[in-house]
């Protein structure tokens, strides 16, 4: 069995990857299968983690940082030092809840805003971890949110992309910098 991947949760002044904003056409492309879990994608991993981490995420897709690969990095309790973070390949949802929950998204890739967003409660997910072992998952709340939010960037989908109240939308996306059409809405 591989070893497990261990980052420390600190900030680096340089992280090693560099995210992608808004904009930028390659949070636009569906990602592609990863084909075999190696140490050269467990590097990348540990790297993303300390992305991730740099940048106050609590989680991080490939396509964020220029990478057209089904993989997520997840931990929604980076303080606690012993809270082991989430690494998906490939993963797939395979169940929603009827139940809808909204709450409010940042995302990593359009920095200072964050709106209300409605999405399925909880969900089971398969997928890959960072040693190749398939897994399956059956979560809620917060983990279920960042999952399916992380999940949307594989298919070129940003969170704003779901956000109803198109007022509050533009006025902080014009706030911060953001091109209200780079926006592809999906409600």
């Amino acid at each position: 069995m591989a070893p497990q991947i261990l980052v420390e949760k600190t900030k680096l002044k340089t992280p090693p990857l560099e995210v992608h904003h808004m904009g930028d056409r390659v949070l636009r492309q569906p990602a592609k299968r990863v084909s075999k879990v190696d140490d050269s994608l467990r590097t990348l991993i540990r790297e993303m983690l300390q992305t991730m981490y740099s940048e106050d995420g609590i989680g991080l897709a490939a396509p964020q940082i220029g990478l057209n690969k089904q993989l997520l990095v997840i931990d929604i309790d980076p303080e606690e030092a012993s809270n082991k973070p989430l690494v998906m390949v490939n993963p797939v949802i395979k169940s929603f809840s009827k139940e809808l929950a909204l709450d409010q998204e940042g995302c990593l890739s359009i920095p200072g805003v964050f709106l209300d967003v409605k999405r399925p409660e909880a969900i089971e997910v398969a997928f890959k971890d960072e040693t190749g072992r398939p897994r399956k998952l059956k979560v809620n709340d917060i983990l279920a949110r960042v999952i399916q939010h992380e999940m949307d960037h594989l298919n070129g989908v940003l969170f704003v992309d779901r956000v109803a109240n198109k007022v509050a939308l533009t006025q902080e996306l014009k706030k911060q910098g953001f091109k209200v059409g780079d926006v592809k809405s999906l409600v």
